[in-house]
């Protein structure tokens, strides 16, 4: 049987307190994540490979990338994409800041911890979303062990209905663990309207100056992002979209894309999957290689 690691109902502050005991004080140092079932969800084909390798128009088939990896369609991955050990680990929590509190999950040791990944769901979602072993082709599983086998921390909060509350209580999250563990980056991915949680906290100096990335999985950019406070500090920012998405289309990630590289040397990707929907840079992202993207080009702040 498998064992959850439980911790006392003191919320995150005894989360972020056990983090700072391994992070120590100095600044972390340069690492890249090591593979983890990297042939499974490496990208398919390139399409096709714009502005020297930044934009990348992958090649998407629903029959292959869908209903040839999962067990039942969009519901359950064949097993070969899942190792449940990361459940050892994985408990629910609840923090209690001004704003009000926040329920999130954690999973991972924070013992010697080098990185901490946080994913904000979108419309209609919560926690769970982000933690769901099964759906979205096991590529939740596949960041939650990523993050456990390279000594990291996964985090998913709720964000409710995503507006100025949920900022306000993401946002003590993460000062929350900076006071903790300075000098520590963090990765923020915000997918679909949970963007709207990752474009907000961009103008936070704490915020944007601890961050390793800023990913955006199928939702959009906003013209406040030039300017911001990550901007200044010029955060990597990863763009994921689907080609073919009916409800954020391509257009906008792609002319937030543009007008980000209009500043040279900016440091931002986009990854295209052709003829993707709405939820395909969910489940076809591969965080392994954004986010050693990201830790090789973010500069010291």
């Amino acid at each position: 049987m498998i064992r959850y690691l439980r911790r006392p109902p003191l919320m995150v502050v005894m989360l972020c307190a056990s983090i700072l005991t391994v992070f120590g004080t100095g600044p972390s140092g340069a690492f890249e994540l090591k593979p983890y079932k990297d042939r499974l969800f490496a990208y398919p084909k390139v399409l096709e490979s714009r502005d020297g390798g930044d934009y990348l128009v992958i090649d998407y088939r629903e029959l292959r990338d869908i209903n040839g990896r999962d067990r039942v369609p969009e519901k359950r991955v064949n097993r070969r994409y899942v190792d449940l050990m990361p459940r050892r680990q994985q408990s629910d929590q609840t923090f209690e800041t001004e704003a009000g509190s926040i329920k999130f999950i954690a999973v991972g040791n924070p013992k010697d911890a080098k990185l901490v990944t946080v994913f904000v769901h979108g419309r209609g979602g919560d926690r769970n979303l982000g933690i769901n072993d099964y759906s979205f082709g096991g590529n939740f599983n596949r960041i939650k062990n990523l993050m456990v086998r390279n000594n990291g921390v996964y985090i998913t909060p709720d964000g409710g209905n995503l507006g100025d509350a949920a900022v306000a209580q993401i946002r003590a999250l993460l000062h929350a663990v900076y006071r903790q563990v300075p000098g520590a980056r963090v990765v923020l991915a915000c997918g679909s309207a949970g963007g709207a949680v990752c474009h907000s906290l961009a103008h936070d100096q704490l915020t944007a100056g601890r961050l390793a990335g800023i990913a955006l999985l199928g939702s959009f950019g906003s013209d406040s992002f030039i300017g911001s406070a990550a901007y200044l500090a010029r955060v990597p920012v990863f763009i994921a979209h689907g080609g073919s998405d009916s409800v954020i289309p391509i257009e906008g990630p792609e002319s937030f894309y543009r007008s980000l590289r209009r500043n040279e040397g900016y440091p931002v990707r986009l990854v295209r999957f052709e003829t993707g929907g709405h939820g395909t840079p969910i489940r076809m992202t591969d965080w392994r290689e954004m986010i050693n993207w990201m830790l090789r080009v973010r500069l010291p702040g």
